[in-house]
């Protein structure tokens, strides 16, 4: 089995690797997000994760490397991770009793072989209405600040949300179904 290695310091995308069995070392990419700005969300998403992959990737002289990023889309905008309490009040402002999207692009690299397989995955989230009280008091505990959209379904976050139409992981940050089928796809049998 080839070593699987994460480019991604995202905590919730080990817990979704562990969490299915998968064995793996972490090593981040060092990629500037910004200079991926403008873009339309599903070739954003693809092209962060194709870059990440690549990043750790010519690091390294064999293995499987998975890269990811994962975006909210609200009406066509693109909410990344909030950089200010101001901005993840705005953002959830906006999401409160709408549905949005949240895009996640899915980058694997086979080193040796020198084959990369790039995709993504939609699943719609429905949020329920809530007050500027509550988008204060989910705020002050610093849970939206690293997570796209400005909350976290896993977490504290769930009480916003009333459905979701597709994968569960991937509104985490990683669809472990699809990872698995690329890796199938590519001759490895990761769990």
């Amino acid at each position: 089995m080839a070593k699987i290695v994460l480019a991604s310091a995202s905590p919730r995308r080990s817990q979704l690797l562990d969490q299915i069995g998968v064995e793996f070392i972490v090593q981040p990419s060092s990629v500037d997000e910004s200079k991926f700005d403008g873009q339309a969300a599903i070739n954003l998403v693809q092209q962060l994760a194709a870059a990440k992959s690549r990043d750790v990737a010519n690091k390294l002289d064999k293995g499987l490397v998975i890269g990811a990023d994962t975006v909210v889309v609200h009406h066509g905008q693109v909410l990344g991770k909030p950089e200010s309490d101001d901005e993840a009040y705005a953002m959830l402002s906006k999401l409160s009793g709408s549905c949005h999207q949240v895009i996640t692009g899915l980058a694997v690299i086979d080193i040796e072989n020198s084959t990369t397989r790039i995709d993504y995955k939609i699943t719609e989230v429905e949020m329920r209405e809530f007050s500027g009280q509550e988008i204060s008091d989910y705020i002050s505990t610093g849970e939206p600040m690293d997570k796209a959209g400005g909350y976290g379904i896993q977490e504290r976050g769930a009480i916003f949300v009333t459905g979701i139409k597709g994968s569960y992981t991937n509104v985490v940050g990683l669809p472990v179904t699809k990872l698995v089928m690329i890796c199938k796809d590519l001759g490895y049998q990761i769990v």
